[in-house]
């Protein structure tokens, strides 16, 4: 299928071709005629599959091909999504893709002055995108009217869900229209989130694309065990020798994110950071300067690098392993995008064993053990039997370590 084949207005698909967008992505296929039907929908995609585009095509053109006899427009769709970084990137790819139409769209979200955004939406806009916290306030000072909302977006609604963010879009919802169309975006489908989406959605269709879909061929899947101690110094062997182009590097905390950047730095490499105690400013420079390519090494936290929209991303380092195993199919699906090569490179320590276990039966196959490297230790046995679909591979685990000779990867 291309994306000529979708019954999309003629100057929304003008501005996809020149986006150099031809074919969709397994969840655009699946989900975009069914918005376009106006059906209700849940996807459960994980990073990296095109969710974005998914939903904001064909609400495009619901939008583009409505009559309206008013002068100022009024909100038509509303997009919710839980961070300032996603946000800024919906509304690029709302801009981008609704060029050529008269759609108007914008977004609010907190860390910037409310006096800009209450300017724009007095205005009147026909798509906001909105993180809960923002627009409440903006609702409950009289900026925001949601009386006329037809089409309910959620985004990233599992974030939402490890944000604290439920009682917010429950009530942001009931500000809506009980007739309305609505859709919910998620990498994981957490027990809460299904009874969220039962609440809220009447008779919905459900799109899921499973890991093993969403985690292409042409990710390489590297996984060195050493001791914790020496992970820095491994990354920094790895960067000298191994690695080259743009690099995403995933942490666990905060703190763990400015001491590597601090590392890095120090030792010539031009990196840059982001998490959630950075203002929005320093947030949107650095993003910037990474897609720019004057810097070459982003590091990040999970929640912050939901946000990232980088399409030539060649590596990715998992410093620490994910506690949660859909966590590292959204990461290392930051690399190999539209058809590309790339590779994730996970450093595991004797205490993140169990994460890679789960993982691993996740992915439903083992990840390639590099074990010529400085700093070994021995690949941990399992005391519990692994799920068939693992087990099934540890013989070719086995074979493929015996031979010597095998080109690596890298």
């Amino acid at each position: 299928m291309q994306f000529s084949e979708i019954p999309l207005d003629p100057s929304i698909l003008k501005a996809v071709a020149e986006q150099r967008f031809h074919t969709p992505t397994l969840v655009q296929q699946k989900a975009i005629p069914l918005v376009l039907q106006k059906k209700n929908v849940v996807v459960t995609a994980n990073t990296g599959t095109g969710k974005t585009a998914a939903f904001a095509l064909p609400i495009l053109h619901l939008l583009s091909t409505q009559n309206s006899d008013t002068k100022v427009k009024k909100i038509k769709s509303l997009i919710l999504t839980p961070t300032r970084e996603l946000a800024i990137q919906i509304l690029e790819n709302c801009n981008s893709f609704g060029k050529y139409t008269a759609i108007k769209a914008t977004a609010v979200f907190g860390g910037v002055s409310l006096e800009p955004q209450k300017e724009v939406l007095a205005k009147g806009v026909d798509i906001l995108i909105a993180t809960p916290g923002r627009l409440i306030d903006l609702q409950m000072q009289g900026n925001i009217d949601l009386s006329t909302v037809e089409i309910f977006v959620l985004d990233e609604a599992d974030l939402m869900l490890d944000m604290g963010f439920i009682k917010d879009i429950k009530k942001i919802e009931s500000l809506c229209p009980k007739k309305k169309q609505t859709l919910l975006f998620s990498a994981t489908m957490p027990n809460k989130i299904v009874e969220l989406s039962d609440i809220i959605l009447k008779n919905p269709i459900k799109i899921e694309i499973h890991p093993e879909q969403a985690t292409v061929k042409n990710i390489g899947q590297l996984l060195y065990y050493l001791p914790k101690k020496n992970k820095t110094d491994l990354c920094l062997h790895l960067l000298r020798n191994t690695i080259n182009g743009r690099i995403i590097i995933f942490r666990r905390t905060k703190f763990g994110v400015d001491k590597l950047e601090q590392t890095l730095l120090k030792n010539g490499y031009n990196a840059i950071s982001i998490h959630g105690d950075k203002t929005q400013a320093i947030r949107n420079k650095a993003i910037e300067d990474f897609k720019s390519k004057k810097a070459h090494i982003l590091i990040a936290t999970d929640v912050a690098a939901r946000g990232i929209d980088v399409s030539n991303v060649d590596a990715i380092i998992n410093f620490d392993i994910p506690n949660v195993a859909e966590t590292y199919v959204h990461r290392i699906g930051r690399t190999g995008r539209a058809g590309k090569s790339g590779i994730a490179f996970s450093f595991c320590s004797p205490d993140e064993n169990s994460y890679i276990k789960n993982i691993e039966a996740l992915l439903e196959k083992p990840i390639k053990v590099i074990t010529d490297h400085p700093y070994p230790i021995a690949k941990p046995k399992h005391t519990k039997k692994q799920p068939n679909t693992v087990s099934k591979h540890k013989k070719g685990r086995k074979s493929t370590a015996s031979k010597k000779k095998k080109k690596r990867w890298y």
